[in-house]
């Protein structure tokens, strides 16, 4: 038998392992993947790998250097080469490294890290080179002429590189047989670049995202010989307004898939629609994906866009400035099993839901976020078939959400259900409860009522549950041991009663906020089994007790908010275990739909909640695959810097912070603290702590505020602190501190009177007070020892023990004296009596 394809790939292979296929005369061999590296010794002769016959190499990812092409020169006969993403440095000389590979057919050098390789000029020898990948490296300049002579090339991908092109190329102008063109994330100016591919008739294909878009010349004209079937044109860089797409879409009656996204044309909606897209004159039945989000377009959307895009998969109008109302047709939209995708999001759209769209058969993805709709929500919209992620949120929706029959309506499989920030009313429906499917549920910021449903967070799958900011009462239903809810947002509602086991041993818990309530009782113990947890948020309740020091058992925790409770005791010191790392976890909240859209020529389109295509090279046709984003972000509101944020997404991940403020803390502040290496926020303010500032504070070099403000602190600011170079806010007024303020450099440079104000023995720059005036205590150079500089001041403390004992003992001497003495103790009584009558008599004379 004679092995003519083998497949090593996505293995863990090193170059010794190679050695067990030597004397093999396959024409396929695939070692992608794997962990060879430098180079190797393939071809004939008393070369290693007699693969004289090879036909198709796949070397890619793996750790192959400069020197691999040099030993593939002898291969005559191979086709295709993939040697991408590999760590082919720098320059290839074509010259030497591909001479002999007369009949390559495919060249694929993507993400190797190249710099320089088109100026040689025997890229002419590679006449029969149809598929060139030259994306993702570090190519820049202007292309060069030679290319030109690769006449029989018909996939073209140098995306991703720094090629400049102000005008029509004369090289890619020569490529008529170019069907697939791949200019993304480049430095071409758009759309004038376009012209290159006047004389194609073969095109079908262009992506040209992320380049500049300038102002097409309006004294040259051009009308294309092609029909494009997908264009791309997506996230450019404008200088300006652009009231016009590409004139060359003028003449295309046959696209499938258009993307205009994210760059600045802007006008009248209506005109600007049917003017460039000649939608009145050129209905287009093959039209499936269309996207015009984040212009700047106005006006309204067509009420006859149905009937020029018969066959629309995906509808995108997102980010513009569109008004008036949906136009029913939606609705009636048929795409048979891969269903419909709209999103009108972010617009001034107003009216409500159409009936027709609310009972589509064919909607999966329906997004009218943000807009000005109004009205009740229909109940049909909660029993589509097809319906996995519904996004109502942010407009003036009202009442109450339906009441469904369960047993006679079927629910949708919603994935991702967002009707937050509406005006909804009433009691929560028991059905939410029976969404199976269900992995995020957002209600924030409406008018619900009464108690939040038992079985809510025990939906199999559901992760993310906010009802924040809303009326819900009576004590919290149990969650206990809901093995999948990793974010859960009850704050700002009125719910009483104790924690319970509310959420006893759920351990995939990552962020608990449940602040601003009227929550009672102790912090329970159990809160150390929630191994997951990052973010805990209890501020602003009743909660009372000490803090449990189950809390140090949760590594993970990066943000800790206990604050405006009724909380007692000390500082537990093992908070010093916490990491307080940045983490993923509590700013992911991501759910994805993943649903097959078509097969067309198209490659690598990916947007933060649109599309993700991929491409099979050397095949006519490429698999369209629609990945859809849960757009619902993770947010936490946090004090810091004495004002509040809303951190979500990356600055989330990043943010950590303890904050203790407003309790009835007592004791020292713990010296251990100063381990959290990772802290940018500390909150100790409001409490009764005291002792002295510790000055392992200075190795929090990461703290941009710290706040321990109205203690009862005495001592010295420890003069280390000037070391916290990150530090933004600081605070230690109202406290017993005494002696100088630290030299006025670094980052104390911008705290001002009221970061010190209210400690009566402090002194120095900015307070009004100078340490050297004679009234002033005593203070020594910021360069002396602790104990010299405590020695010469009186502190407060000492003070009120040292008077209090003082009285006690003038009170026991003239007890004793009247004791011993018979005279002085009736003349002590004489007086008493005295006293006692003539207040009485004036008592009475004056006031009765």
């Amino acid at each position: 038998m004679n092995l003519e394809e083998l497949d090593l790939s996505g293995n863990r292979l090193k170059n010794s392992d190679l050695t067990y296929i030597k004397g093999l005369s396959v024409k396929s061999l695939n070692i992608g993947g794997n962990l060879v590296q430098g180079s190797i010794d393939i071809g004939d002769g008393e070369r290693q790998l007699k693969l004289i016959n090879l036909e198709k190499l796949d070397l890619s990812y793996n750790f192959f250097n400069n020197t691999l092409l040099a030993r593939l020169g002898g291969l005559s006969n191979l086709k295709s080469l993939n040697g991408g993403n590999n760590l082919i440095n720098g320059s290839i000389n074509i010259i030497e490294e591909l001479d002999g590979l007369i009949n390559l057919e495919e060249l694929v050098l993507d993400g190797s890290h190249l710099s320089n390789i088109l100026h040689s000029i025997r890229w002419c020898d590679l006449r029969k080179l149809e598929v060139l990948d030259l994306s993702e490296n570090a190519l820049e300049g202007e292309l060069p002429s030679c290319l030109a002579n690769l006449s029989s090339l018909y996939h073209l991908d140098i995306s991703g590189n720094q090629f400049i092109g102000n005008g029509a190329s004369t090289t890619l102008a020569n490529l008529t047989l170019l069907k697939f063109v791949f200019l993304s994330r480049n430095l071409f100016k758009v759309p004038s670049f376009f012209m290159s591919f006047a004389n194609h008739s073969h095109l079908e294909v262009l992506f040209s995202d992320q380049n500049e878009l300038v102002k097409e010349p309006a004294i040259r004209t051009w009308i294309p010989k092609f029909q494009i079937k997908v264009f791309r044109l997506s996230n450019c860089t404008p200088k300006e307004v652009h009231n016009e797409v590409p004139k060359f879409l003028y003449y295309q009656y046959d696209l499938r898939v258009i993307d205009l996204s994210y760059n600045n044309f802007g006008g009248n909606g209506n005109s600007f629609i049917n003017r460039d897209l000649q939608f009145p004159s050129h209905p287009n039945p093959y039209m499936f994906i269309f996207d015009l989000s984040a212009n700047k377009i106005q006006g309204q959307i067509p009420t006859n866009i149905c009937s020029f895009f018969p066959q629309l998969r995906m509808l995108n109008l997102s980010s513009n400035i569109l008004e008036g109302n949906i136009p029913p047709c939606l609705g009636s939209l048929k795409s048979g099993y891969i269903g419909f995708y709209l999103d009108l999001s972010h617009n001034q759209l107003h009216g409500g839901i159409p009936e027709k769209l609310a009972k589509s058969d064919s909607l999966v993805f329906l997004r009218l976020s943000n807009n000005r709709l109004s009205g009740k929500i229909t109940p049909t919209i909660f029993g589509l078939n097809s319906l996995n992620f519904l996004y109502l949120d942010g407009n003036n929706f009202d009442g109450r959400l339906p009441s469904i029959d369960i047993t006679i309506v079927r629910l949708s499989p919603l994935m991702v259900m967002d009707l937050s920030n509406n005006n909804l009313s009433g009691k929560l429906p028991r059905w939410i409860s029976n969404l199976s499917e269900l992995t995020a549920l957002d209600l924030f910021n409406n008018q619900l009522e009464g108690s939040i449903p038992r079985d809510l967070c025990h939906i199999d799958g559901l992760k993310v549950l906010e009802l924040s900011q809303n009326k819900f009462s009576s004590p919290i239903p149990s969650c206990s041991g809901a093995q999948s809810i990793k974010h859960l947002h009850l704050n700002r509602n009125r719910l009483s009663g104790t924690l319970g086991n509310a959420f006893f041993n759920c351990s995939s818990l990552v962020t608990l906020d449940v602040s601003e309530n009227q929550l009672t009782g102790e912090i329970p113990n159990w809160v150390g089994t929630l191994s997951a947890l990052r973010v805990l948020l209890l501020k602003a309740n009743f909660f009372t007790g000490e803090i449990p020091i189950e809390l140090c058992k949760l590594l993970s925790l990066s943000i800790i908010v206990l604050s405006q409770n009724n909380l007692s005791g000390p500082i537990p010191f093992c908070l010093s275990n916490l990491t307080l790392e940045p983490n993923d976890e509590k700013s992911s909240t991501k759910a994805y739909l993943k649903g097959f859209i078509g097969s067309l020529g198209i490659v690598d389109y990916s947007e933060q909640t649109k599309f993700e295509w991929s491409t099979f090279k050397r095949l006519d046709e490429v698999y369209v695959t629609l990945f859809i984003e849960n757009p619902i972000d993770e947010k936490v509101d946090y004090t810091t810097k004495r004002s509040s944020y809303i951190y979500k997404e990356n600055i989330l991940k990043d943010m950590s912070g303890i904050d203790l403020s407003c309790n009835r803390l007592t004791g020292e502040i713990p010296f251990e603290i100063g381990k959290l290496r990772e802290i940018r926020s500390l909150n100790l303010s409001h409490n009764n702590l005291t002792g002295h500032i510790p000055s392992t504070f200075s190795r929090l070099n990461k703290i941009e505020s710290l706040d321990l403000s109205h203690n009862n602190l005495s001592g010295i600011i420890p003069i280390e602190l000037m070391e916290l170079y990150t530090l933004e806010v600081f605070n230690v007024s109202y406290n017993n501190l005494s002696g100088s303020i630290p030299y006025q450099k670094a980052q104390f440079v911008t705290f001002d009177e009221s970061s010190y104000m209210a400690n009566p023995f402090l002194c120095g720059h900015p307070l009004p007070k100078d340490c050297n005036e004679p009234n002033s205590p005593s203070t020594t150079t910021p360069n002396a020892s602790y104990n010299e500089e405590e020695s010469g001041l009186m502190d407060t403390y000492v003070f009120q023990v040292t008077f209090f004992v003082s009285y006690v003992i003038v009170l026991l001497v003239i007890a004793t004296i009247l004791y011993i003495n018979p005279y002085w103790q009736r003349a002590w009584f004489y007086f008493i009596e005295h006293c006692t009558n003539t207040c009485r008599y004036f008592i009475e004379d004056n006031l009765l």
